[in-house]
Formats: C-alpha cells, structure tokens, sequence
C-alpha cells in the first residue's frame, strides 16, 4: 500500500523530519455514512446516527458555538500531534486549555485509537463535561485510526453534545444518542469539568410516619448558579413523586432508613450527586389530639348514653369505642351508644374512643365521667324559695320546697354572683362586706340512693344593699352655720355627695372618707332648722338628718 493513499481515522503519532519531508500522510475522521453538514443546515438525517449541530469555526462561533480559541492557533502543535484540522491535535489543545501539562500524559503511540488504551487507569463508561470522547479503531463506524472529541454538554446517561475537528475534514460540534450507533467507546478523564461536593447534605428531622423531613442542600464548587434536585429514597428505593428538599413519611416508609439524594447541575459542568446518611428507620406515627370524647345523656338504668368521638390529627381512618364502668370494661360495649342495666347502677361511666391509620400507633382517648347510674328522677311538688332582706347585716334562709319520695335528703351551696362562697353550706347565709353589689342566690339539692339527684337554684331578687347611718353636727357663727357630715357602713367607704339646707341656703360637698365639712352664708340670726339629704350611690342607699342651729347677729 502507498503511503501516500494510506487514511487515518483518527490523530497520529508524530512522524520523522525525514518521513514528513517525503511522504504526505493524511491524518484525521472520515465521517462514515455521513455528508460534512454545512452550517446552514444541520445534518438531521437518521441514517447519519448523530446530528451536526454546526461545522466550522466561523460557522459555530456564528451559531453560538465556540471553538474555545483553536481555530486561531490551529496552525500549532500540542502534545506533538499535527497542527490543523486534527482530531488529537484539538483534543490535546483543549486538555492543556484545561490545566494540564504541554506534555503529552503518556509515552507511546499518539494515535487516536491508542488514547483510550495509554490512559486506560482514566478510561470508563461515565460521559462528563470536559471530559475526552474517545472512539477505539473500527468501533462505532470510525476507521482504523480511531478518534477523539470533546465533551461539551452532558444531557443524560444516553446523550451527549461533543465539539471535534476532522483530519480533512472540518469542525464540528455535534449530538450523540446512545442508541445512534455512533456512541463512544469510552470517556477519558483527564481533566473532567464537574460540580465537586464540598460539605454533604443532610436530613434534618425525626425519622417518624406524618413528620415532614428536611434536607440541606449541601455546598458545591462552585457553588453559585446551581440547580439543586432531590430525590428521597426508603431502604434505597427511590419513592416515586419524592422530589421536593421536604418529604414527609407515610406508612409504607415505616421500618425503613430514609435517603436522599442530591443533584447539582450548573451549565456547562457535569452534574454531580450525593447521597444523605441514612436515618434510623422510620417510627410510627403519633396522632394529636383536638378534641376529647364527649358523652351526652342522662345516666339512668334503661337510657342510652351516646359518646362523640374524639378528633384528631391526621384524622383517624375508624374508631373503635371502649366504655368503662368504675374502671372496668364493659363487655360487648364497643358502638357510639351504650344502654345502661342495673348492673351499671350507681356507677361512674366513661368512654374511650381510639383513632387507627396505617403507619400511626394507635390512639385511645378518654371521656370525663358521668354518674352515677341512677334508676329513678325525683319528682318536685312545690319549688324552693328564699327568705329575708338583702341588706347588708341581714340573713337569708333557703326553704326547701316538696319533692317525692319525702325521704330525700337536701344540701346547700350559697353562690355569689354564681361564683361559690367557700364554706356557705347551710340553710341560712349572714350577708357581709364581701356581697355588696353582688347578686347572692342559692342551690338546693335533693339526693336519694338510686336516683339523680335534683338541683334548683334560687337567686335573691335584688342586689345587696347597705343603709348608711348619718351623723349631723351644726355650730352657728355670725350670720353663718358650719355643718359637719358623717355618713358610715361599716367596712365600707361611703362615695357620693352630701348636700344640706340652712334656712334659705343650700351647699352640696364631695364625701372623703365618708365625711364632709359644708360652710352656709348669709343666713339670717335665730334657730334655725338643718337639714342634710344622701342621695345613695350603687349598693349604698338613701340617707338623711336633721338638726338646729342657732345662728348669731
């Protein structure tokens, strides 16, 4: 075969002075099965197995894709591969446009298809960003010499966008399916461009059925412009819809030990991903309560009592009922209402509502008693009444009223303003200090074995009042009276005003402290009569005195 006719699919090995001054090899890929695509018009076709994105360094800088600079400074040598348009001499243009060292990383033949084998510590499967495409010699549709390319975008598993120059041919950049039969033999990894993970995410939260779980995001370098995704992930099985930084356990994650997975992506960079520690394994789940269970009924042999159940949250998915009598379960009693028997008489019933959902721990819930059960009503033939003055000083008497059965015993509670009086339980209550104003009333409760009990309540018809006692004093001056008021309840300051009369003259004062001194004028000489009038203020009612006073020239 001539030298000269000889075609390489891909970089070359850097040949002697003396070769390259006798013998004009061709260096570079032929692109099989496919046309050069102008860069007016991509090359779509599916028999082509990639598409052009662009073609040439004009051509894509014009269209928005850039050569990084190489069509420039094409006419240079990198790694001792041909200059121009070269697929090897490109891809060792951009490694050391990377970072990396003007000398070729490897001793040997600089072939495209050796690339892949001198640097085989550095080879796999994973496609990244920055990372060197490399086609080993007849594998996937290249020639004998193999070929090189550039990894620009990573757009999953199974595409990828790469930029490449061809040896004859032109630049390009260009878009690979895994399935296009154009897929590289491997990625190298010299100097992959590539979001690294500087502090790990974590998972925030208890590991618990209905307790939202929070992850952090992590640091990245670089850390700006990044697009954060989560994937939550229960014994290592990814929880389909579980993409948000919050997931929320349910049922199905009980048992298991939570994860999640955290992507970063930044244009122009390979993603990257790191898994969470896992949690401990998801507990079961505790309701709150909102409410308690509330019986309503009356506690008679024969009625039925009905129990409201308790609400909680999450709501339950049913509720099972569990009633008690003095503490002790009541066989068969397990519905909304219970029948009281005599066997419940004279006990104190509560009920016990539970709350079950898949996930959560089951949650009972207990009523306030009622009782005790009791088998008759008594029956009242003439009310209670109360008897006496409502002043203070004064006592008040609770009269009992009929009932039936006679035998019924009676109780009492005094109440002030609805409020109890500590220890005021007998029939008669002595008005004090502490009921002026107030509205005293009282219960009256009858109570007999095996019936429930009755209870009236009968209220004073006004509040207490107090009559205040007044003391007058009046000495005449010349043509003048000074009079001197006195208004007293005992334990109580006496407000308001005083007024008082002498002869034609009236003045009305302020009380302090219940007292008052009046100065009257221009009162002619003689006795005369003084009257003083209290007009009452609140519970202190009306008072009044009279008196003389002689009154000189």
């Amino acid at each position: 075969m001539r030298l000269g006719r000889l075609l390489w699919r891909g970089g070359t090995a850097l040949l002697t002075s003396t070769l390259l001054a006798t013998v004009a090899v061709v260096v570079g890929v032929q692109q099989q099965a496919v046309s050069p695509a102008p860069s007016e018009s991509p090359d779509t076709t599916p028999a082509s197995g990639s598409t052009y994105l662009c073609t040439g360094y004009a051509g894509c800088r014009n269209a928005g894709y850039s050569d990084a600079g190489y069509g420039a400074v094409n006419n240079r040598m990198y790694w001792r591969m041909y200059a121009g348009h070269n697929c090897t001499n490109y891809a060792a243009y951009r490694m050391i446009r990377a970072g990396m060292s003007t000398e070729r990383p490897w001793d040997g033949s600089g072939m495209a298809y050796n690339w892949g084998h001198a640097r085989s510590d550095i080879t796999n499967g994973r496609p990244s960003v920055g990372a060197i495409a490399w086609w080993d010699r007849y594998d996937s549709g290249v020639g004998s010499s193999g070929h090189v390319a550039y990894v620009e975008q990573v757009v999953s598993d199974d595409e990828i966008v790469i930029s490449e120059d061809s040896w004859s041919g032109d630049f390009h950049w260009r878009r690979i399916t895994r399935d296009s039969g154009r897929w590289p033999t491997g990625f190298i990894h010299f100097v992959d461009k590539a979001v690294q993970n500087t502090t790990a995410p974590v998972v925030n939260g208890t590991p618990q059925v209905g307790v939202e779980l929070t992850a952090t995001r992590g640091t990245w370098s670089p850390n700006r412009d990044l697009a954060i995704s989560w994937q939550w992930s229960a014994d290592g099985a990814e929880i389909a819809g579980a993409t948000d930084q919050t997931f929320t356990p349910t049922a199905a994650e009980k048992g298991k030990a939570i994860t999640v997975a955290v992507t970063a992506r930044r244009a122009g960079y390979t993603p990257s991903t790191i898994s969470t520690v896992p949690t401990a394994p998801v507990e079961r789940g505790e309701f709150t309560v909102v409410a308690p269970p509330v019986i309503t009924g009356d506690p008679m042999v024969d009625d039925a009592l009905t129990a409201t159940p308790a609400t909680w949250t999450p709501a339950s998915v049913d509720t099972l009922y569990r009633w008690k009598a003095d503490g002790v379960l009541i066989d068969g009693a397990d519905g909304p209402t219970l029948t009281l028997t005599r066997a419940l008489l004279g006990k104190d019933i509560v009920v016990a509502t539970h709350a079950r959902a898949p996930g959560y721990r089951n949650s009972p819930v207990r009523s306030d008693p009622v009782g005790p059960v009791v088998i008759g009503q008594l029956a009242q033939t003439t009310p209670s009444t109360m008897t006496g003055r409502t002043r203070l000083g004064q006592v008040l008497t609770a009269v009992p009223g009929e009932v039936r059965p006679i035998d019924a015993a009676v109780a009492y509670q005094w109440l002030r303003d609805g409020v109890v009086v500590d220890g005021a339980t007998a029939a008669t209550y002595t008005l004090g200090t502490p009921d002026l104003g107030a509205t005293l009333s009282v219960q009256v409760t009858r109570s007999r074995r095996n019936f429930a009990d009755l209870v009236e309540t009968v209220a004073a018809p006004r509040i207490v009042t107090a009559k205040p006692t007044m003391t007058l004093t009046a000495d005449g001056r010349s043509r003048k009276a000074v009079v001197r008021v006195r208004l007293a309840v005992p334990d109580v300051t006496v407000p308001g005003e005083v007024t008082v009369k002498v002869g034609s003259q009236v003045v009305t004062a302020t009380l302090v402290d219940g007292r008052a001194k009046l100065v009257l004028t221009d009162i002619a000489p003689g006795d005369r009569q003084v009257r003083a009038w209290y007009a009452g203020s609140g519970a202190i009612r009306k008072a009044k005195a009279v008196s003389t006073v002689r009154i000189l020239r």
